[in-house]
């Protein structure tokens, strides 16, 4: 029997032709099934998709985008591309829409609106499909409006306009989960160091410290220590605590940086950890938390979880689910290290 396959010559690439005629169906009906049409016979689109995998073809994406009115290109517009928070979220992103085969387009807008207005138009110039807006703090920021013609997701940062879709970290449930941690592996006497108090962040996560000490009967031991969001002001504060408390054996501090400075002044008052305080910073990030003496304990915001989550945000807006407006608030977890049960 003749062999009747179309010939692809080596010189070029398959053509959606070349797949039509392999597979014994239109070019039509080829191009709807490549595309994922829904007026196609799955029988049929089987038989056309083996027949592309067969020769090699590949949909040409602006031919794909003329027929599904997508680019599959999403735009991340950030003001913290030279902090650490826009990174796991930025991962966790990417993650999500590798599955679906779509591309981030990363955009630094560095807290300027004037540059953060240019992005946004460079994006939808470019027929973006979504955008996630993702904040360098947990501070609501002003929404892009509502006249966007693509959904919009804001991470870590939230809208100030509840119509708007948002999701940021837990910052009270965090401050419970490190207080919790503590008296459960035995202490009492407990001190809360955190950062700037103009964040909402440091303000969430004290609110959370004092819900977790209600709830187990207890009464800090100070008032609430703010400062600065760095491993001096931890050593500066626990100096202080120290010298007004000699009998505290627990830290809670708002962030890993100042925990660390907790650690060195602990060390030059010469009081172990954990053996006779505890240590617990927060945001997990760690490079300082497996490098400090001994391993930290932190609170993590889990923040690539944050960022797949905004992502199937966007999907399911593509998809035609309706807009919840609100923030939605992302659980955060323990890690357990060394400075709060010792290793052995």
């Amino acid at each position: 029997m003749a062999d009747t396959s179309p010939r692809v010559h080596a010189s070029r690439a398959p053509t959606l032709n070349d797949v039509a005629q392999l597979a014994g169906v239109s070019m039509a009906t080829a191009s709807k099934a490549v595309n994922g049409r829904a007026e196609v016979a799955e029988k049929t689109r089987r038989r056309v998709l083996a027949a592309a995998s067969e020769i090699g073809f590949t949909p040409n994406g602006l031919a794909q985008s003329l027929v599904t009115g997508r680019t599959k290109t999403v735009g991340l517009l950030t003001s913290d591309l030279e902090g650490r928070f826009v990174l796991p979220i930025l991962m966790g992103a990417e993650d999500a829409f590798g599955s679906g085969e779509i591309s981030v387009l990363l955009c630094d807008a560095r807290g300027d609106r004037i540059r953060e207005n240019y992005h946004l138009k460079a994006l939808l110039n470019r027929r973006v499909d979504g955008i996630i807006v993702v904040g360098r703090s947990t501070d609501p920021r002003n929404s892009l409006g509502q006249q966007l013609p693509v959904p919009v997701v804001y991470a870590y940062a939230p809208s100030d306009d509840p119509r708007d879709q948002s999701l940021a970290p837990d910052n009270r449930a965090g401050g419970r989960l490190a207080v919790e941690h503590l008296i459960s592996v035995g202490r009492r006497r407990i001190v809360h160091i955190t950062g700037d108090p103009g964040y909402a962040a440091a303000q969430d996560r004290a609110e959370g410290f004092h819900e977790g000490m209600a709830a187990a009967g207890l009464t800090p031991v100070d008032e609430v220590m703010f400062g600065s969001w760095t491993e001096g002001w931890g050593r500066d504060a626990t100096a202080v605590l120290l010298q007004r408390h000699p009998d505290i054996d627990g830290f809670v501090c708002g962030s890993d940086q100042i925990a660390r400075g907790a650690l060195e002044t602990l060390r030059d008052f010469g009081r172990s950890v954990p053996e006779d305080v505890a240590v617990i910073g927060y945001d997990n990030w760690e490079v300082l938390a497996t490098n400090s003496r001994p391993e930290l304990t932190s609170i993590d915001c889990t923040l690539q979880g944050l960022g797949r989550q905004a992502a199937k945000r966007i999907f399911e807006a593509l998809d035609g689910a309706p807009v919840s407006g609100g923030t939605e608030l992302f659980q955060p977890k323990l890690v357990i290290r060394g400075s709060t049960i010792a290793s052995r």
